[in-house]
């Protein structure tokens, strides 16, 4: 009965006093889990646990279901809209990394409170079929010139589409519904998502599409070719910027700041380009058919306030508009 009685001790002990980090991020982060993950836990003697919840939007939404009992430690791959949410709910505690100087561009620190830090971002783009637009548009103005030209998504169902309205309201201001009036007649139709409109700009419904801006390093590294070319008005790019955070009640907070810094390291940033499809925040080395992708220079995002504030609103104009 001693030994058993001792050896039951010794495991609550391990138990106990094991170093076990938990993770929550969206379903398409599954490529972190092997090497990197792996890493991470002979790096800093622990295990961790990363738990995979559908979107980002899901992700949110058992955070705030477990406000008062969290049984996560950091949570991974919230945009700015999403982290503001995460904020008025204080599910976040405030961290600084180290390693948020080696971040490239002063404009992808979205959050100035402290609570989130990005680690990749990805720009909107316009893709286009060169053998049947011999003069593409070089400015959301010159849009409002062409007739039937263009594919969208629908803001309401998809995140590509509510990016692009997002555009161009970080463009226009409030004359965006002004916009919208005069590049209605370019749109040729409103598709529920990304794949629907690609089918259709594939089959050669329209020359225009809103895509990414990575979609050529995209075609490139898996089919050495490219078939549509990438664009990005004048006016510049709007980002979405995905973040790391502390879940607020964490048990773990040495390890949770750790992992923050650990996403910022070289290590993880290089594996960004060919898993996410996204941009690295950091400066590290890109593969070959990063070459064909566009790296926005000049970067546009809103609020991240304004945009939970006033979504909603933003919808119903659009769709008057539209329909």
């Amino acid at each position: 009965m001693k030994k058993v009685f001792f050896f039951v001790l010794a495991l609550t002990v391990t138990l106990l006093f094991s170093n076990e980090l938990t993770v929550y991020t969206y379903e398409s982060m599954d490529w972190f889990i092997g090497e990197l993950s792996e890493q991470f836990e002979r790096e800093n003697d622990c295990t961790l646990r990363i738990i995979k919840l559908g979107d980002a939007g899901s992700v949110l939404s058992r955070m705030i279901l477990e406000k008062n009992h969290p049984r996560a430690d950091v949570v991974l791959g919230l945009d700015q809209s999403l982290t503001i949410k995460a904020l008025e709910n204080e599910l976040l505690e405030k961290y600084t990394p180290n390693k948020l100087q080696t971040v490239e561009n002063d404009d992808l620190i979205f959050d100035p409170t402290g609570h989130m830090s990005p680690f990749d971002y990805g720009a909107i783009a316009l893709i286009y079929n060169p053998s049947r637009l011999e003069n593409p548009p070089e400015s959301f103005e010159d849009l409002t010139g062409m007739e039937k030209v263009l594919i969208i998504q629908d803001p309401r169902s998809s995140s590509t589409g509510q990016a692009f309205l997002l555009w161009t309201i970080a463009i226009y201001g409030e004359d965006w519904q002004a916009y919208w009036k005069r590049v209605k007649p370019a749109i040729l139709t409103v598709t529920s998502g990304w794949t629907e409109a690609f089918s259709k700009f594939e089959a050669g419904e329209a020359p225009i599409m809103v895509s990414y801006a990575t979609d050529g390093a995209y075609s490139y590294e898996y089919y050495g070719s490219l078939t549509y070319q990438t664009l990005i008005p004048k006016e510049g790019a709007y980002v979405q910027i995905e973040g790391v955070g502390i879940i607020k009640g964490t048990k773990e907070r040495e390890l949770a700041e750790k992992f923050v810094e650990f996403t910022l390291s070289e290590d993880f940033q290089q594996e960004i380009p060919l898993n996410q499809w996204m941009f690295p925040v950091v400066d590290v080395p890109m593969p070959e058919s990063f070459q064909y992708a566009l790296k926005p220079e000049k970067i546009l995002t809103l609020d991240a306030s304004q945009i939970a504030n006033h979504m909603d609103q933003w919808l119903e104009e659009w769709e008057g508009i539209m329909y």
